[in-house]
């Protein structure tokens, strides 16, 4: 198959590519390379890609998935089978400071993407969206049935809209289109503003780390490598309208159109002080804690439930926290000691 991956500079980004290439799929891997965070991590990623898949089909362009001519002109160019959509602006806390690069990538940004498929018959779209969707949420685990209108930060409502944005493709046009709601992916080649690259970083560097809420949070932790054996087994799927949809008491995890949305998580929370504690444990340094207030627009516990995906695809992660901060632990050290 021909597939598109978009952010494919980014961590899951990569990740899915080099999965795709070493089974055989061609990739097209486009990427704006902003500077969000460091431009040069991104580049390093694609060359870990040439590295992990020599002589693979797959090929770059740097292209704005914000950018409507070009989009065009790629999807018609190309001919895609599928696609798989991860680029967008990242990080709950930035949008309070950049709304407007949010509007661009997360919202016009996807509209290209919908177009392209639609125009240009893509059997399947798969697309990132985000557990941050459950905003106000108390109940846990969160399932995909559980009601989201109640977004608190404006990434959380972009990713919202796009849930609803591909719905409407769904039907009106019949694009089978699967949403992947990701809890707190980590592992190699994460990102620099994400909590284990910060701590990691503060923690060897000898300086405070922020602890928020004063430690009293959980996250669903969950390891790269899960998150892409799932990305690549709902791609695999293309998407159904679901014959148990009652539109008397609808639930926004299925619909009468080809349309799936699914969590993607580790289905095990851990607490931020546990998290904290694995670290230090790998790392041999005992973190200097600077414990602060919840942030604006964070939430104080993430879980998953995950029971749609396993019989969707027959996947169920199952890295546990330790191997998985082991593992980005060896990657961190052995990357930063050469750049």
């Amino acid at each position: 198959m021909k597939v598109l991956v978009t952010g494919v500079a980014g961590f899951i980004g990569m990740h899915t590519a080099i999965a795709l290439l070493k089974r055989g799929d061609d990739v097209v891997g486009i990427d704006n390379l902003n500077d969000y965070y460091s431009p040069q991590l991104k580049q390093d990623r694609l060359s870990h890609i040439a590295q992990q898949c020599p002589g693979a089909p797959f090929k770059f362009e740097a292209l704005d998935i914000a950018d409507a001519p070009g989009m065009a002109a790629l999807f018609a160019q190309e001919r895609f089978d599928r696609v798989v959509h991860l680029a967008a602006q990242a990080g709950v806390r930035y949008s309070l400071q950049n709304p407007q690069a949010y509007a661009q990538s997360n919202l016009v940004g996807f509209v290209n993407v919908l177009e392209g498929c639609r125009q240009n018959q893509v059997a399947h779209l798969v697309y990132a969206s985000s557990s941050s969707v459950y905003g106000g949420n108390v109940k846990t685990p969160f399932a995909e049935t559980d009601a989201v209108d109640h977004p608190v930060s404006l990434y959380a409502a972009t990713k919202k809209a796009n849930e609803l944005m591909a719905h409407t493709y769904s039907h009106l046009y019949g694009l089978p289109t699967t949403g992947l709601r990701f809890f707190t992916v980590y592992g190699p080649w994460g990102r620099p503003d994400m909590a284990p690259m910060l701590f990691t970083r503060a923690i060897l560097a000898g300086e405070p780390i922020k602890v928020f809420n004063h430690g009293q949070m959980r996250r669903d932790f969950t390891y790269i490598d899960d998150i892409v054996v799932g990305v690549v087994a709902t791609m695999d799927r293309v998407a159904e309208p679901d014959p148990a949809f009652d539109r008397e008491n609808p639930s926004s995890a299925g619909s009468w159109a080809p349309y799936r949305i699914f969590n993607i998580g580790n289905s095990e929370p851990v607490a931020l002080m546990d998290f904290i504690g694995t670290l230090e444990t790998r790392l041999g340094k005992v973190a200097i804690k600077d414990y602060q207030p919840m942030q604006p627009g964070d939430v104080v516990a993430t879980f998953s439930d995950t029971s749609k995906l396993a019989a969707w695809t027959g996947q169920n992660p199952s890295t546990t926290i330790a191997r998985g901060v082991d593992e980005f632990v060896g990657w961190y050290v052995d990357y930063f000691s050469t750049h």
